[in-house]
């Protein structure tokens, strides 16, 4: 979508980010002395989520830019740690989240970025593994046409060897990417999904085949790359579409290139049923056999995830099968039913995600058992 409006916080309107970002984007500019002005702006339209996907607001995060994911302990989580850099996205993908969680939703840039390195630099000095992302807020490279913290950030990386950053993304903005000294400290991964799905429920995003091409290109430049099959989407005929996307990738992309290729289904909490309904009358994502989950969040009836899951799981084995394979935000059976294991029986699922970072990306830092312990 392209920006209409851009709100700064006058508490930073001089920072050099603000003139560098102002400069690159073709929209009215307002300096504000508070952000409920912004957020006023943004909630007065007819659909807010669209008018906050249009609207950009330059200020300070003031709270802290590493973040834990925010998992449930009912499930499996694989403890990546979020760079919350900026937030929103200006794609418009029917099950977002993010279209309930930020109140209002607008897309936010954080330009005191002097704060984030500091953090960054407490992350490096730990004496463990560390998997830091940036697209669990955002889509970790809509904001290559405004800033050149990408690059920053894959610079700094490449230069320690205890923690990786995985870059999240549906785009295929990665031309800068290209002759960076990344020293295989940076994963780029690709959100994929049926061409059905990504044609009714991905609006604003690119195609399977152009999500791919990018993916070699990293490839090519060295980089390691991670696929996520989340959110996933039951309809009559996903099985073979889902196999028609795991044979395009491995024709594009040489399994052992890959870091790991994570699982999940659709799940929303029930406040996005209403907001799917009113902004995607043609979605069908929402009507189906839903159940309420441990975490509150509406889920497939198990039987039926864990029979897309198993599927899945074998036919990317079959082509892949020393690729850490792991599922988002699922509990002991599901693991047990479609992989065989349980992620304790593997020392737990972080610590499954820290050996397949330190075997594809040179890092050194040991990997902790679940017990805290550290391992070799």
């Amino acid at each position: 979508m392209k920006l209409h409006k851009i709100f700064v916080e006058r508490e930073i309107a001089e920072h050099h980010q603000v003139a560098e970002i102002c400069d690159n984007i073709d929209a009215p500019v307002r300096v504000v002395d508070t952000l409920k002005e912004a957020y006023a702006y943004v909630s007065k339209g007819k659909d807010p989520v669209s008018m906050g996907k249009q609207t950009l607001i330059l200020c300070q995060n003031k709270g802290a830019f590493i973040k834990a994911c925010p998992g449930t302990r009912e499930y499996n989580c694989c403890s990546y740690e979020i760079l919350h850099m900026a937030s929103f996205c200006n794609m418009d993908c029917a099950y977002c989240i993010l279209q309930t969680y930020f109140h209002p939703p607008v897309l936010q840039y954080f330009v005191n970025q002097e704060d984030m390195w500091n953090e960054l630099e407490q992350v490096f000095m730990r004496d463990r593994i560390s998997r830091v992302g940036t697209g669990e807020y955002t889509d970790s490279l809509i904001w290559e046409n405004y800033s050149d913290l990408t690059p920053k950030l894959i610079q700094r990386f490449s230069s320690q060897t205890r923690a990786i950053l995985e870059l999240k993304t549906k785009t295929v903005a990665v031309d800068r990417l290209k002759g960076l000294d990344h020293n295989r400290k940076t994963i780029l991964a690709w959100s994929l999904n049926t061409e059905k799905v990504i044609q009714l429920e991905e609006r604003y995003t690119t195609t399977l085949a152009a999500r791919l091409k990018a993916a070699r290109r990293c490839v090519d430049w060295g980089y390691p790359v991670a696929f996520h099959f989340d959110p996933m989407v039951i309809y009559e005929g996903c099985e073979s579409d889902y196999n028609a996307v795991i044979q395009q990738l491995f024709t594009q992309v040489p399994p052992e290139n890959i870091v790991w290729i994570s699982l999940g289904t659709f799940r929303f909490i029930p406040a996005l049923k209403q907001l799917i309904q009113a902004r995607f009358p043609a979605s069908g994502i929402v009507y189906h056999e839903f159940v309420p989950g441990l975490d509150g969040k509406m889920r497939y009836f198990k039987p039926l995830r864990m029979n897309i899951y198993k599927k899945i799981a074998e036919w990317i084995r079959a082509v892949a099968p020393d690729v850490c394979l792991y599922f988002c935000m699922e509990d002991d059976e599901v693991w047990e039913t479609c992989l065989g294991y349980a992620p304790s029986e593997a020392g737990g699922l972080p610590e499954m995600l820290d050996a397949a970072a330190a075997a594809h990306c040179g890092l050194t830092a040991p990997v902790r058992s679940s017990e805290g312990e550290k391992v070799s």
